[in-house]
């Protein structure tokens, strides 16, 4: 049996936990600006309708995308991230 991998040190886990926050609110923004410009406003007063879910889901998307890159953009300089 293998070893565990030590820890990463704090520095490079604060780096990864900042980035990705900061990539998913943007990303989250990024989807929020791109459904008013398509008319799918999520928080709109007509309520749940069609045009409001895909609102919503286009800030997840955008949430989500946004992590991946904090991710991906971790991986490439200090290797596999933690689980």
């Amino acid at each position: 049996m293998a070893p565990p991998n030590p820890a990463p040190p704090t520095r490079q886990l604060m780096a990864l936990g900042i980035s990705q926050a900061v990539c998913f609110f943007v990303g989250a923004l990024l989807g929020r600006w791109l459904g008013l410009a398509l008319g799918w406003d999520a928080f709109g007063p007509e309520g749940y309708t069609g045009r409001a879910i895909a609102g919503i889901a286009l800030i997840g998307l955008g949430g989500g995308g946004g992590v991946h890159l904090a991710r991906s953009w971790y991986r490439r300089k200090y290797g596999a991230p933690p689980v």
